[in-house]
Protein backbone atom coordinates (compact mmCIF):
# COMPACT_ATOMS: atom_id res chain seq x y z
CA UNK A 1 0.00 0.00 0.00
CA UNK A 2 2.83 2.49 0.92
CA UNK A 3 4.61 1.44 -2.54
CA UNK A 4 1.14 2.65 -4.23
CA UNK A 5 1.25 6.01 -2.52
CA UNK A 6 4.65 7.09 -3.31
CA UNK A 7 3.58 5.73 -6.97
CA UNK A 8 1.08 7.96 -7.43
CA UNK A 9 3.05 11.40 -6.04
CA UNK A 10 6.22 10.46 -8.38
CA UNK A 11 3.63 10.44 -11.18
CA UNK A 12 1.97 13.69 -9.75
CA UNK A 13 5.89 14.94 -9.36
CA UNK A 14 6.91 13.81 -12.79
CA UNK A 15 3.59 15.64 -14.18
CA UNK A 16 3.62 18.88 -12.59
CA UNK A 17 7.43 19.13 -13.49
CA UNK A 18 6.33 19.06 -17.30
CA UNK A 19 3.90 21.33 -17.38
CA UNK A 20 6.45 23.30 -15.23
CA UNK A 21 9.06 23.33 -18.33
CA UNK A 22 7.03 22.29 -21.22
CA UNK A 23 3.83 23.38 -20.52
CA UNK A 24 1.96 26.26 -21.57
CA UNK A 25 3.57 29.37 -19.52
CA UNK A 26 6.57 27.39 -18.94
CA UNK A 27 9.17 28.93 -17.53
CA UNK A 28 10.90 29.47 -20.59
CA UNK A 29 8.49 31.44 -21.79
CA UNK A 30 7.94 33.72 -18.51
CA UNK A 31 11.07 34.89 -18.73
CA UNK A 32 11.05 35.65 -22.30
CA UNK A 33 7.88 37.92 -21.63
CA UNK A 34 9.70 39.42 -18.85
CA UNK A 35 12.73 40.48 -20.71
CA UNK A 36 9.90 41.97 -23.01
CA UNK A 37 8.46 43.98 -20.92
CA UNK A 38 11.61 45.43 -19.21
CA UNK A 39 12.78 46.75 -22.88
CA UNK A 40 9.44 47.98 -23.44
CA UNK A 41 9.31 49.82 -20.27
CA UNK A 42 13.18 51.43 -21.34
CA UNK A 43 11.91 52.36 -24.43
CA UNK A 44 8.73 54.19 -22.72
CA UNK A 45 10.99 56.12 -20.27
CA UNK A 46 13.03 57.00 -23.48
CA UNK A 47 9.74 58.00 -25.31
CA UNK A 48 8.17 60.09 -21.65
CA UNK A 49 11.33 62.16 -21.56
CA UNK A 50 11.32 63.12 -25.32
CA UNK A 51 7.30 63.64 -24.63
CA UNK A 52 8.44 66.24 -21.78
CA UNK A 53 10.82 67.77 -23.89
CA UNK A 54 8.58 68.43 -26.83
CA UNK A 55 6.19 69.30 -24.21
CA UNK A 56 8.48 72.20 -23.23
CA UNK A 57 9.20 73.22 -26.17
CA UNK A 58 5.57 73.79 -27.60
CA UNK A 59 4.91 75.59 -23.97
CA UNK A 60 7.80 77.87 -24.80
CA UNK A 61 6.80 78.26 -28.66
CA UNK A 62 3.07 79.51 -27.41
CA UNK A 63 4.54 81.72 -24.74
CA UNK A 64 7.90 83.48 -25.50
CA UNK A 65 9.48 84.71 -28.99
CA UNK A 66 12.54 83.97 -27.78
CA UNK A 67 12.61 79.91 -28.90
CA UNK A 68 10.70 81.37 -32.07
CA UNK A 69 13.53 83.95 -32.90
CA UNK A 70 16.19 81.17 -31.87
CA UNK A 71 14.60 78.53 -34.05
CA UNK A 72 14.31 81.46 -37.24
CA UNK A 73 18.29 82.16 -36.70
CA UNK A 74 19.60 78.48 -36.27
CA UNK A 75 17.46 76.43 -39.02
CA UNK A 76 16.57 79.77 -41.73
CA UNK A 77 19.48 81.75 -41.07
CA UNK A 78 17.28 84.74 -40.30
CA UNK A 79 19.06 88.27 -38.68
CA UNK A 80 17.26 91.19 -36.82
CA UNK A 81 17.01 94.15 -38.24
CA UNK A 82 20.07 96.31 -38.18
CA UNK A 83 22.24 92.99 -37.35
CA UNK A 84 25.05 92.84 -39.27
CA UNK A 85 26.05 88.87 -40.78
CA UNK A 86 29.11 87.69 -40.86
CA UNK A 87 29.52 84.23 -42.51
CA UNK A 88 33.45 83.02 -41.92
CA UNK A 89 34.81 80.83 -44.70
CA UNK A 90 37.79 78.33 -43.76
CA UNK A 91 40.88 78.90 -45.77
CA UNK A 92 41.56 76.75 -48.40
CA UNK A 93 44.32 73.91 -47.66
CA UNK A 94 47.87 75.10 -48.04
CA UNK A 95 46.91 78.62 -48.14
CA UNK A 96 47.76 80.84 -45.17
CA UNK A 97 44.88 83.02 -44.15
CA UNK A 98 46.94 86.35 -44.90
CA UNK A 99 47.24 85.28 -48.73
CA UNK A 100 46.15 87.60 -51.05
CA UNK A 101 46.38 84.84 -53.68
CA UNK A 102 48.48 87.57 -56.01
Amino acid sequence: MFHWIILLLLICLIGLQYRLWFGEANLGEVQALQQEIERQRAENDLLVNRNHQLDAEVKDLKQGLEALEERARNQLGMVKEGESFFQLVPALPGRSPTDTGQ
